[in-house]
């Protein structure tokens, strides 16, 4: 599979910093953003990015207000949640509002690289049958 670009939103630097040594190692390539704000500013400026990992905890813009702003603007995005405050209803709660999957702090970093290819791996099947399906209209129209 190739490698999939991330978005790793967390108001917690050492935590981003860490988690971004440990993923690049992993082949992935990492952005970072410190903010709801700041995630919503990357994803309009980047086409490139796939999966968001996104913490639910954050002052200002939480993690739930940023899930549903990407799910609106940037609805192909996939979003994994991750939070070291998680309850079984927030974990609902965000996959009610279109998370890919939700996954508790501090996480196994094998699961994550295995739900962040899942989730990799959707956005671009997606993309492909949209891709398809306009070429299809295109050429119909032909015809």
């Amino acid at each position: 599979m190739s490698i999939a670009n991330i978005l790793l939103v967390d108001d917690e630097v050492p935590f981003v910093e860490a988690m971004t040594r440990r993923l690049t190692k992993r082949e992935l390539s990492i952005q970072a953003a410190y903010s709801g704000e700041e995630a919503l500013q990357k994803l309009a400026k980047s086409e490139t990015i796939e999966v968001v990992i996104l913490d639910i905890k954050m002052p200002g813009m939480d993690g739930m207000e940023t899930l549903k702003e990407i799910r609106r603007r940037f609805p192909l995005v996939e979003v994994i949640m991750l939070t070291g405050h998680a309850t079984v209803e927030t974990g609902i709660e965000g996959m009610k509002q279109g998370a890919f999957d939700y996954l508790m702090k501090p996480c196994d970093i094998e699961e994550l690289v295995s739900k962040v290819q899942t989730a990799a791996k959707k956005k671009r099947d997606h993309e492909e049958k949209i891709v398809q399906a306009r070429v299809k209209e295109i050429t119909g129209r032909r015809t």
